[in-house]
């Protein structure tokens, strides 16, 4: 069996699985999910090398963080085996990036997840704050969270790109580890590749989300609320029936297609079954293996040409 890679993170040290497993379904934010699935799901990711699994407390109201850490504890894999990323400034009762609530965040999260430091604490959507507080009080106050040993690196999530360069370029070099993009690395936009020699010069690691859009890269389409414009929608839909009629399925060509750019650490995606584990690990393996699709990709390209690129604002979207 091909083995997942393994890809450095920036200059943390840390080695992440290619494909990792965004924790948010365990929380039950896509439907409910039973404990028994929660924990062979993860057994599951283990299994198939898969080492970085990503919560936060924003996630089912803290749900998805107490799932994942009986999840853990039941899996009982070495805790030098796995690296586990939490959030914090985005709770289920709103947004508060403030030294005095980050610091309590931690150690709220620790509890949850059963274990004494989390490898990343990010601050999570950080567009819904004030990016200067960020700056000056949060970031400040995560370094105090290293030094105690209660987290390993810092980070920052967000929509719009322009929050990471803010960010970067007014804290002191190598505050801040990683940062994590979402919708920005996939067939429809690729503006996150923009950014990546700049990230590459300022030490700081690369972690991609959401390599389906959101759920525009597949089948069965994006949920009611998803904030694209028709244009592309429509655009997205004529690409999965396109690929369907090939015998093709979008989701795992959008899947290859994140995790062919090396730059990029770990392709985030969310999972709460073993078939969903299996299918996104086969599609990394496939790739490893195979290379990607050309013909098809190039066809999905050509579809998706007239909306390329297209974002949409990160308006506080239902969980």
């Amino acid at each position: 069996m091909t083995k997942l890679e393994l890809r450095d993170l920036g200059t943390t040290g840390l080695k992440l699985s290619c494909v990792g497993f965004g924790a948010s379904p365990l929380g039950n934010v896509f439907g409910l999910v039973s404990e028994d699935d929660a924990i062979a799901s993860v057994r599951e990711a283990f299994r198939l090398g898969i080492n970085f699994f990503d919560t936060s407390p924003y996630y089912g109201g803290t749900l998805s963080e107490k799932v994942l850490g009986k999840c853990l504890k039941a899996v009982g894999m070495p805790r030098n085996e796995y690296i586990v990323s939490t959030k914090c400034g985005r709770y289920a009762e709103g947004f508060d990036f403030s030294a005095e609530r980050v610091t309590r965040s931690i150690d709220e999260s620790l509890a949850r997840l059963q274990l004494d430091y989390v490898d990343i604490l990010q601050c999570h959507d950080i567009e819904f704050g004030s990016l200067d507080q960020v700056v000056n009080e949060t970031i400040p106050a995560l370094q105090k969270l290293k030094e105690a040993g209660k987290i390993r690196f810092i980070g920052i999530t967000g929509l719009p790109l322009e929050i990471f360069t803010y960010v970067l370029d007014r804290v002191p070099p190598g505050s801040v580890d990683v940062i994590l993009s979402y919708c920005h690395y996939s067939i429809n936009d690729t503006t996150l590749e923009d950014l990546l020699p700049y990230l590459k010069s300022k030490g700081v690691g690369v972690i991609s989300a959401s390599p389906l859009a959101m759920g525009l890269l597949t089948e069965r389409g994006p949920p009611e609320w998803h904030p694209a414009s028709p244009e592309l929608k429509s655009g997205c839909q004529a690409a999965a029936a396109h690929c369907k009629e090939k015998g093709k399925n979008i989701s795992k060509l959008a899947m290859q297609f994140s995790l062919s750019n090396k730059d990029i650490s770990s392709v985030l995606v969310g999972m709460n079954s073993i078939k969903q584990v299996e299918e996104n690990v086969a599609a990394a393996t496939e790739l490893a293996i195979f290379g990607k699709d050309e013909e098809t990709l190039s066809e999905v390209e050509a579809i998706l040409y007239p909306v390329k690129n297209q974002t949409w604002s990160s308006g506080i979207q239902q969980s």
